[in-house]
């Protein structure tokens, strides 16, 4: 049996496995195929969570809605499972829009800038790449960390329901399942001239690791179906919002072909590291 304390620590052991794929963000300068290999290698694994996370979402939202039909359930709680998924669902895309929306506008007066149209335009081709990577690797952190909050829920549910096996073969799984999470924010910062700083790929697996122990904290002190739907389907919505960007770069950079084949590889990632947790029963 664990204590409180040492879940604790085990669910910022699984969320902060993260930092182990961010590294993939300081490779050195590669050719737009190779950019292009990556950037399709991150979008297969976003691509994986999209259906993994809306699979579990979807299934929590329609139990309730199936047995309040049934005659076996209120329709309240079947009501309100509704309005978390769809709602989530809307922050998730409309969300992140908003965010792009807002960092594009407040970004234009750095590229328009006259010391930086006097440097050219190749320069400002690359100022611009830079914003557009960075801004894509912070929306792909938030979007995963939503996802993470809500498996941090299920982590400390499955404490509070005495299943303390369950729990550490959730921690294992998600863990390795983060490592695979870290690629995909890494993905669009690969290859750039001017590499990403130390702090930001710490902010960046913050944003996208830290929900992990936050979700353990709260879901081992209360339990909310209402907020394990919400997260979840914000995290999809905002997977689908950056994996639509993400396989606009990509195809500017590589072949289909080559494309496909990062996809692959990428979904076949997140098929295998999901295999942790099945074999938990979960």
């Amino acid at each position: 049996m664990i204590d409180y304390w040492q879940l604790l620590l085990l669910g910022a052991v699984a969320g902060f496995t993260i930092f182990l794929g961010l590294p993939l963000a300081v490779l050195p300068r590669l050719s737009p195929r190779q950019k292009g290999f990556l950037n399709a290698l991150a979008l297969g694994i976003l691509v994986f969570l999209i259906i993994d996370v809306f699979s579990e979402a979807w299934g929590s939202t329609e139990e309730p809605l199936e047995d309040a039909f049934a005659g076996t359930a209120v329709w309240g709680d079947a009501i309100l499972s509704f309005i978390a998924f769809f709602g989530g669902l809307a922050i998730g895309l409309i969300g992140l829009a908003l965010y792009e929306r807002k960092t594009m506008t407040n970004n234009v007066p750095e590229i328009l800038s006259i010391e930086n149209i006097k440097k050219g335009d190749e320069y400002l081709h690359q100022l611009f790449h830079r914003i557009s990577a960075t801004r894509l690797a912070m929306m792909i952190a938030i979007g995963i960390g939503a996802h993470n909050f809500s498996e941090g829920l299920a982590i400390g549910q499955s404490y509070v329901s005495g299943e303390f096996a369950l729990a550490i073969l959730l921690i294992i799984g998600f863990g390795a399942h983060n490592t695979t999470e870290g690629f995909g924010i890494a993905g669009p910062l690969t290859g750039m001239i001017k590499r990403p700083s130390a702090r930001f790929l710490f902010l960046l697996g913050i944003v996208g690791g830290g929900p992990t122990f936050i979700g353990t904290i709260l879901g081992g002190l209360w339990i909310s179906e209402f907020a394990f739907i919400l997260f979840l389907s914000a995290a999809g919505g905002a997977l689908i919002y950056v994996s639509l960007l993400m396989y606009k770069a990509g195809r500017k950079q590589t072949t289909n072909m080559m494309m496909m084949i990062g996809l692959f590889i990428g979904l076949t990632a997140g098929l295998l590291t999901d295999l942790l947790i099945d074999f938990g029963g979960a």
